[in-house]
């Protein structure tokens, strides 16, 4: 697996992290704008970075469409690479 996977795989955790955290924050504050402005722009970040690593590398899950042949099971798995290379 190359650097750029490396980090956009990171990337794509991180982001999804914050659209978790937001998403708990926002199901007890749901009239706070500013933060549900900033869930939705991670929200988008997180669209078009997932586009992205899919263009290049293939699905990240398994309910994602692939090319042929199946390509969700050419990994990476979690615990298959190093996260330090970013």
């Amino acid at each position: 697996m190359d650097r750029e996977q490396v980090c956009l795989l990171k990337e794509i955790m991180e982001v999804s992290f914050v659209l978790d955290e937001t998403s708990l924050y926002l199901d007890t504050h749901p009239d706070d704008e500013r933060a549900l402005r900033f869930h939705n722009n991670y929200s988008q970040k997180y669209s078009e970075i997932v586009s992205l690593y899919e263009a290049k590398y293939g699905p990240l899950q398994n309910h994602n469409m692939s090319q042929y042949p199946w390509a969700y099971i050419n990994g990476p798995w979690p615990w298959e690479f190093e996260y330090r290379l970013c």
